[in-house]
């Protein structure tokens, strides 16, 4: 990590579907309040968040609606401590020493909310894991 006195910094990197690392960061924030500092970005730019990533999140009380997900660059990578892969391991940059996670998720089966809920589920316990392991306490 970076030294003792400042933030860990996680990027989330799903460069195929971008909400997969918009929820990573949303519930690493919110449970991590400001303990650490969290970025998600994928491969191309976008407007909005998938209305869908939208509606599961907000059934779980966090409003996701005013992000905008990030594009990737290596400069997002090299300045991070941890970088989470979400599916997309190999279009991701790799700098030597650098902690990378790959975090495997099953593709939806069908559309809309119904199919996010179980991929929200995955990545909220992935968070809740991550967070143990760094020694932070999630926040209620």
């Amino acid at each position: 990590m970076n030294t003792p006195a400042s933030r860990p910094s996680v990027l989330f990197v799903c460069v195929h579907n971008a909400g997969r690392s918009q929820m990573g960061a949303a519930f690493l924030s919110h449970l991590a309040k400001d303990r650490i500092e969290v970025r998600s970005a994928g491969s191309t730019p976008a407007d909005s968040v998938n209305p869908a990533v939208v509606e599961a999140m907000k059934e779980v009380g966090i409003d996701i609606s005013a992000q905008t997900p990030k594009v990737l660059t290596t400069q997002a990578v090299q300045s991070s401590d941890v970088v989470i892969t979400m599916g997309c391991g190999d279009a991701c940059p790799v700098f030597p020493g650098k902690r990378y996670l790959d975090w495997q998720l099953e593709d939806p089966a069908g559309q809309g909310v119904e199919a996010v809920r179980p991929i929200r589920d995955a990545v909220e316990a992935r968070v809740r894991g991550l967070l143990s392991e760094l020694g932070i306490p999630a926040s209620p």
